[in-house]
């Protein structure tokens, strides 16, 4: 596992991939403190890191990346993780229903994920 605070290249990914699930890497993105947390088989060991550094649980959003794709193709990421699933903060489904939040992590992971 690995968090990501600065930038990972689509090559990297696509090892993670490779050796993890073939075609994805599961990810968890702090909308505030701007990381990322990758290449864990589950989104609730990336969260879980990424809790152990300081982030806190609001701030925390599961997604899938694609790196047969480009960054800036709709289909690089994939909101889907039940531990989106929060309805005490108004999510109530294992996607990302806000589209602030959706377009903060989009934003995040673009600037990560470099050629």
């Amino acid at each position: 596992m690995r968090i990501i605070e600065k930038t990972i290249s689509i090559a990297e990914l696509r090892v993670m991939a490779e050796n993890m699930f073939g075609n994805l890497v599961k990810a968890v993105v702090d909308v505030r403190l701007c990381l990322i947390a990758v290449d864990a088989e589950l989104h609730s060991d990336e969260e879980a890191v990424l809790l152990d550094n300081g982030s806190q649980h609001a701030d925390l959003w599961g997604i899938n990346l694609y790196p047969e794709h480009t960054p800036e193709d709709a289909d690089f990421i994939e909101f889907d993780s039940m531990i989106n699933l929060r309805p005490s903060q108004g999510n109530r489904s294992r996607g990302v229903d806000s589209i602030e939040i959706r377009q903060m992590i989009t934003d995040i992971v673009r600037k990560a994920v470099v050629q």
